[in-house]
């Protein structure tokens, strides 16, 4: 952590204004998330919004997945060191695969509960799914695999932000426990490989842009 802020103070005046906002507010969470170690909850929401704000876009919400995977492909490409490649297939590739079979981590179990699907349809499509992600373990797809991880991840930030969880319970503990253990490690991942590659990438306005209020 100490590192990469260091990296972004030493290079900051020659990035864009727009580059160096999105970096400070990751970093600024990031940093903030570390300190919630035995807190669950709370860093995972924290490091989710460190996430957020390397890539959010103003968008239609249903452009929201196009944007994502866009990214995560971007990280993958870029990462010359293979960084990304090590943590997805190496270090964190245990916990990756129990996230991904984890069926409450994925949204059409919600829908069916909710009553917008059939209990036939979700399990057809998380046997769908089960099958895909075969072949792209089989295949090392690394940005396949990161996309269906974050679309898990996603599905567990909805529930904490929009209150679908009461704080600090016993039952989604090891969900919970795994995402922040992934999620600090790539997010971190991803800010490096954004300052060793700030020349290549063409970087849109912040989502919320700074302004001074009196």
């Amino acid at each position: 952590m100490l590192v990469l802020e260091e990296i972004y103070r030493s290079k900051k005046n020659e990035h864009s204004m727009s580059f160096n906002l999105r970096i400070q507010r990751s970093l600024s969470w990031l940093k903030k998330a570390l300190v919630f170690h035995d807190d669950l909850d709370l860093q995972f929401i924290m490091v989710w919004v460190a996430f957020n704000a390397l890539y959010a876009q103003e968008q239609a919400a249903d452009q929201e997945q196009h944007t994502l995977k866009q990214f995560l492909s971007l990280m993958c490409h870029k990462d010359g060191d293979q960084k990304v490649f090590r943590i997805l297939w190496e270090k964190k590739q245990p916990i990756i695969r129990l996230l991904l079979s984890n069926p409450y981590l994925y949204q059409s179990f919600w829908d069916w509960r909710n009553q917008k699907i059939s209990e036939a349809t979700w399990r057809s499509d998380f046997d769908t799914e089960k099958q895909q992600l075969q072949q792209i373990l089989q295949d090392h797809d690394s940005v396949s695999l990161l996309v269906s991880l974050f679309s898990r991840l996603m599905t567990l930030h909805r529930q904490l932000s929009q209150g679908g969880a009461t704080y600090n319970s016993a039952i989604n503990r090891t969900q919970l426990a795994n995402a922040c253990s992934v999620l600090a490690v790539l997010v971190p991942t991803f800010i490096q490989i954004l300052l060793e590659n700030v020349e290549n990438i063409d970087f849109s306005k912040p989502f919320y842009p700074v302004v001074q209020v009196c």
